[in-house]
């Protein structure tokens, strides 16, 4: 039978439940158990595709086009499995859905109420769509405590009672507090939350505990007792310099076993295969050289909002067998300097990538890096606005056409970007009016891409002639200016199948120069790099020496 897995947190926000969860996935599935991860967000949006990622960091994109919480990306990268739209749900769209339902009637007149309505599509969500796993990881988003989170608590307190509690096992991540001038990790802000947690009517079977220095005997006891755990089930979660370490630490303080054992499965179980992680840390512990590379982008101050993007460098570097250090350049205050100003800022740096973004901000100043790129010979990797960054700035100063721009930030121009209105999604029109809503709108999940010119830098980095690639976005490069950009030296060699969309442009006199309208950053992991960061990453390291 499928075994259900719980990852809650308490004390304080940001401890890392994400990574924890999957680190413990990645571990399961090391052992060669089949496993699911999911998320549960009690925040009220529907999803984060309209979010800031100044609120809630990246917006991470499944392979099928979900719009997700960028934990998903982490339990991809470190379980290595494909999280699917089934995989992530908001309590926004918990009660979107129950309120739907209401409006249909299907609740047959009985008053909605948030128990059993609003609990019982909780417990729905958490059956749906699985396929008999070994394993299925829940991670339980906010804190014990928040109001957002009560109703997904109770729900998942029902679920273990109609499962069978030996089917369950519930995991606490917790902060231990380190009191420098009395020289004590303190145990009492756990002890409050696993109260509350309590008053939920949740008791934790494994804690998992969050701190900078080891945790001791009597503070290990003391967890135990007040906790109403065994000792052994205490487990340290020590702070690490490199996130990858954490599947070995987590081994080495046995989390596995004990959950394990909680199931009852630790006689017979097979030893975890943990090569891959140990040959990853000791490639990134004998780095000896480091390129430099700047990511020009307007969400600099959160580098969580480009959370995969640095995954995938670190990835990229570990596949070149050097490390790889991101400047976060901000496109703002680059607009505002004059050329020379931003040859003097970008020099330093190997490489320039230009990522992903929405609105005006900042947009002068990607352009201003896509131009200095371009006309300096240096590296360049344009992802999806910066891919089309780099089209404007082609087309206003080698073409000629000065008021080049996208109609998405400038009304009045020639549109060398265009909004998609019609595409096909597996053999199917997906229409979008020009009135419609923002959220769950655009182009999403996987495309194909046909590269046609063997020659061409794409062909030469995927070493295939059609490939998918995750896509997000409303606005593309109109075909119509190809032509005008390859008589300039800016050829379009990626194209949707159908001919229409632009999805790779480079320009083969340059080192390296390229900007694609998808997201190769989701889709890279640490011991499988996308090859487009890999290959960028080896031009930064060829340009650096």
């Amino acid at each position: 039978m499928t075994k259900y897995i719980f990852t809650l947190g308490g004390v304080v926000s940001s401890l890392g439940k994400g990574i924890a969860s999957a680190a413990l996935g990645s571990l399961l599935h090391a052992r060669g158990y089949t496993i699911r991860m999911r998320k549960l967000d009690p925040y009220l949006n529907v999803d984060p595709g309209t979010m800031s990622p100044y609120q809630h960091g990246e917006v991470f994109v499944t392979e099928d086009g979900a719009e997700t919480d960028l934990d998903l990306g982490h339990y991809e990268r470190f379980a290595n499995v494909n999280c699917r739209k089934t995989d992530s749900i908001s309590g926004g769209r918990i009660y979107f859905n129950v309120l739907q339902k209401e409006r249909r009637g299907d609740y047959l007149g009985a008053t909605v109420q948030a128990i059993p309505h609003v609990s019982n599509e909780i417990k729905s969500f958490l059956t749906s769509d699985l396929t008999g796993e070994d394993f299925v990881l829940y991670e339980v988003g906010g804190t014990v405590g928040d109001i957002e989170g009560t109703l997904f608590l109770e729900a998942i307190r029902q679920f273990a009672n109609e499962v069978g509690r030996e089917n369950v096992c519930f995991v606490f991540l917790t902060l231990l507090p380190y009191i420098d001038t009395a020289g004590e990790l303190k145990t009492k802000p756990t002890q409050h939350a696993i109260k509350t947690l309590l008053e939920a009517g949740i008791q934790a079977d494994i804690l998992l505990c969050r701190s900078k220095i080891a945790l001791g005997a009597d503070e290990r006891r003391k967890l135990a007792l007040f906790c109403n755990v065994a000792a052994d089930d205490v487990v340290m979660a020590l702070d690490v310099d490199n996130i990858y370490k954490i599947p070995l630490a987590y081994h080495e303080q046995k989390l596995d076993v004990q959950v394990l054992k909680h199931f009852g499965m630790l006689d017979g179980a097979a030893a975890p295969d943990l090569k891959k992680w140990r040959a990853i840390v000791d490639t990134m512990a004998s780095y000896d050289n480091h390129i430099e590379i700047a990511v020009v982008g307007k969400y600099c101050a959160l580098p969580d909002a480009y959370k995969s993007i640095g995954e995938a460098f670190t990835a990229a570097g570990i596949a070149n067998g050097r490390k790889v250090k991101v400047a976060w350049v901000d496109a703002e205050k680059l607009e505002k300097l004059s050329d020379a100003e931003v040859q003097k800022a970008l020099k330093p740096y190997h490489g320039i990538l230009v990522p992903g973004g929405f609105g005006n901000r900042g947009i002068a100043g990607k352009i201003k890096a896509a131009q200095y790129a371009r006309e300096h010979k240096v590296p360049y990797f344009g992802i999806c606005l910066g891919m089309q960054m780099a089209v404007i700035e082609a087309c206003r100063n080698l073409c000629g056409i000065a008021d080049a721009d996208s109609a998405e930030l400038n009304e009045r121009c020639t549109p060398v970007i265009s909004k998609m209105k019609v595409w096909e999604k597996d053999g199917k029109k997906e229409i979008r009016p020009d009135n419609g809503d923002l959220g769950g709108t655009m182009r999403l999940g996987a495309y194909p891409c046909a590269i046609a010119d063997k020659g061409s830098l794409a062909y030469r980095i995927y070493g295939q002639g059609l490939i998918r690639e995750r896509h997000r976005h409303r606005y593309e490069m109109d075909i119509a200016f190809a032509g005008r950009l390859a008589d300039k030296g800016v050829v379009v060699s990626g194209l949707s199948p159908d001919g229409l969309l632009p999805e790779i442009i480079e320009i083969p006199a340059h080192p390296f120069f390229i900007g694609v309208q998808f997201h190769p950053e989701f889709t890279s992991r640490p011991a499988s790099p996308n090859p487009i960061f890999k290959a960028f990453v080896k031009a930064c390291i060829d340009r650096a020496g």
